[in-house]
């Protein structure tokens, strides 16, 4: 399955709060991925009032990514297929 980067911009940053119901909607959004084969890996937001984003999705395309995003109000700024490069692949 592919993967992809995500970057997103947010202009009032982006609020989860860190309760049940920030766990909830995190739920709500992996739960409507996998109708589409998308599965959210993580994210990393910026520590410049949360206004930017870049998550890892494994997915069949970046349109099944794009049409994920609309369903759940998020932004896709770029969308950029990437692999696993470590240090740990020289063992």
């Amino acid at each position: 399955m592919p993967r992809y980067l995500v970057e997103r911009d947010f202009a009032d940053g982006l609020h989860i709060p860190v309760n049940a119901d920030g766990a909830k909607a995190c739920r709500a959004m992996v739960d409507t991925y996998l109708h589409d084969g998308v599965t959210w890996v993580h994210s990393y937001v910026s520590t410049e009032g949360n206004r930017k984003s870049f998550c890892i999705y494994d997915g069949p395309s970046p349109e099944a990514i794009r049409r994920v995003a609309a369903k759940t109000n998020m932004p896709v700024n770029k969308i950029t297929e990437v692999r696993v490069l470590d240090p740990y692949f020289y063992r």
